[in-house]
């Protein structure tokens, strides 16, 4: 076995490697721009019906911009906040499906009158629009169906009407055959033999032989054919001329006369129009105007080519097109007519720009009877992703909500608990010989579960292939500190066992300490298809909306809107 060397083995492999690795390396991978996302979101509100509202508005919640979420209420204020643009369109959206179009006409910014009851949230920037409902898909067209009544048929005896049939190999021989053998029609004929005579009026096609031409071209007179009227003076002719007619007419429109004549023009009728074709001569002759100026205008001088408004069938270049608008005083063109700001518009009702706020009532205050729907505004027209989960069955939807009252039982039993009071001593018994005696105390019965009112509990994917997430929030009965309101947000894991990722708790006396988070709706607020849980938190007398991310049962708050106190 013969040795070889490390260090060659080594220079062998690396050039081997090397070259192996030449395409690996020469293969560049094409990094895209990375996409600039504008995207506001907001709350719209109002009461009544959602088509017809008495009274709405929109709230600003977040504005994503430049990569990074900022207060929509604040932003660019310069006077109204950019979300809050006249013109700027919100789609109101339930779970990712969109619902409607929300369009703004104006926005305002309140004040609040007092610091305590309804008039307290009407703090801030607020936007007011009329809601348009998104256009109707087309139907689908249906299938075509066989008629019940079937075609018939019939067949007729009648010899005018006409038939066809199919031609075999042999009759098409024969037929051409017969073709050849056929003699020339005479070109002088005056009809032919599938031409009717009975239709005096009928226009026929004559081919004139050039003993004619020459005979009419010189005589200078108009001959009638069997195909041209002889009682209409008028009628125009058209003659190919030869280069010597030519000639003449050329030299006869620029004489001194300053007439007109052309020798295919009968001499009593001057006014008779003529089309000739021109040889290149005759072209140059007239354009440079070497035989003579006489000032009169015949209807065979060609347009200047110096007119630059004259139309033409050429293909120009650019840089030719170009240099043309500049040598003319022609006008420019202003663009498109929708950028004129003055353009009359046609639009059904009144326009939404001119609405003004006895067109569009202002909602004021907390109402009773308040609607929430997330809104929308994207620069860019994105894919519709829905974060709506459907349930299974009913069983699925019991086993769900069973486990998150228990969830919700236990954070109220947490909450309403107080540390046990210390018993009082009881006196020393006297030093006397008694018989013990048994007494049976009866067994304390477990308390009631609490009643639990106006149940919601709604379940979402937040992601492509994420797990089940599951909103529940309820109240119980009572006023002031006895009223508790609960919110537990949890995620199913891979055992099938829920994990709580939120739980709330707040009672009515208490908003101020701690606010009760009520659930509006799942966004996408950054156009990452990932969807942020959007909760309104609501004190005493003020408000705020923040945004939650839940990820593997562990909740993040990643933005807060400043508060309308």
């Amino acid at each position: 076995m013969r040795y070889i060397p490390h260090r060659v083995f080594l220079a062998a492999l690396l050039v081997t490697s090397s070259s192996s690795w030449a395409p690996i390396l020469a293969q560049m991978h094409k990094v895209a721009k990375p996409e600039q996302v504008v995207r506001a979101v907001g709350v719209y509100e109002w009461t009544g019906d959602f088509a017809k509202p008495t009274a709405s508005r929109l709230v600003p919640v977040s504005l994503f911009i430049e990569g990074k979420l900022e207060d929509a209420g604040v932003y660019i204020a310069r006077p109204v906040p950019f979300a809050l643009l006249s013109g700027n369109v919100y789609e109101l959206q339930d779970a990712g499906i969109g619902k409607g179009f929300l369009d703004l006409a104006y926005a305002k910014h309140l004040q609040a009158t007092t610091s305590t009851g309804d008039l307290a949230y009407d703090d801030g920037w607020f936007g007011y629009g009329t809601v348009k409902p998104l256009t109707a898909p087309r139907r689908a067209t249906s299938s075509l169906k066989p008629s019940k009544t079937l075609p018939v048929l019939t067949s007729s005896n009648d010899s005018s009407r006409p038939h066809l049939t199919t031609k075999t190999g042999s009759d098409s021989t024969s037929s051409s055959t017969a073709d050849q053998s056929k003699p020339a029609p005479n070109p002088d004929t005056t009809s032919t033999s599938t031409a009717s005579t009975n239709d005096p009026d009928r226009p026929t096609m004559k081919r004139r032989s050039s003993d004619t031409d020459s005979t009419a071209s010189s005589t200078g007179t108009t001959t009638a054919s069997s195909s041209t009227p002889a009682d209409d003076p008028d009628r125009p002719t058209m003659k190919r001329r030869d280069s010597s007619a030519s000639t003449d007419s050329s030299t006869t429109q620029s004489g001194s006369t300053g007439t007109t004549t052309t020798g295919s023009t009968p001499a009593d009728d001057p006014d008779r129009p003529t089309m000739t074709r021109r040889t290149p001569s005759d072209t140059t002759t007239t354009d440079s105007g070497s035989t003579g100026s006489t000032g009169s205008t015949t209807a065979n001088d060609p347009p200047s080519s110096n007119d630059p408004d004259r139309p033409t069938l050429k293909r120009h270049t650019p840089e030719e097109a170009k240099k043309a608008r500049n040598n003319t005083d022609s006008v420019t063109g202003t663009g498109s007519l929708n950028d004129d700001p003055n353009r009359p518009n046609l639009h059904r009702g009144k326009p939404t720009g001119a609405m003004t706020e006895s067109d569009l009532p202002k909602l004021v205050g907390i109402p009773s009877n308040l609607h929430q729907m997330v809104a929308v505004s994207d620069a860019a027209n994105r894919d519709v992703h829905p974060f709506a989960l459907e349930w299974d069955d009913a069983t699925q939807h019991a086993a769900i909500l069973q486990k998150m009252q228990d969830m919700a039982r236990a954070q109220l039993a947490a909450y309403a608990a107080t540390p046990a009071k210390t018993a009082t001593p009881a006196p020393k018994p006297t030093a006397k010989t008694t018989t013990p005696v048994h007494t049976h105390h009866p067994a304390t019965p477990a308390p009631a579960p609490v009643p639990l009112l106006d149940e919601e509990l709604k379940a979402y994917t937040l992601s492509y292939g994420g797990a089940a997430t599951y909103i529940y929030s309820a109240h119980t009965a009572g006023t002031g500190a006895a009223l508790r309101y609960v919110t537990i947000v949890a995620q199913a894991d891979g055992l099938g066992d829920l994990k709580p990722a939120i739980q709330s708790v707040t009672d009515a006396a208490h908003l101020d300490r701690s606010p009760q988070m009520r659930f509006v709706d799942v966004v996408d607020a950054e156009a990452s298809n990932r969807a942020s849980l959007l909760f309104e938190l609501r004190g005493q007398n003020s408000r705020q909306f923040g945004l939650y991310r839940v990820i593997a049962s562990h909740s993040d708050q990643i933005f807060l809107t400043g508060t309308t106190d």
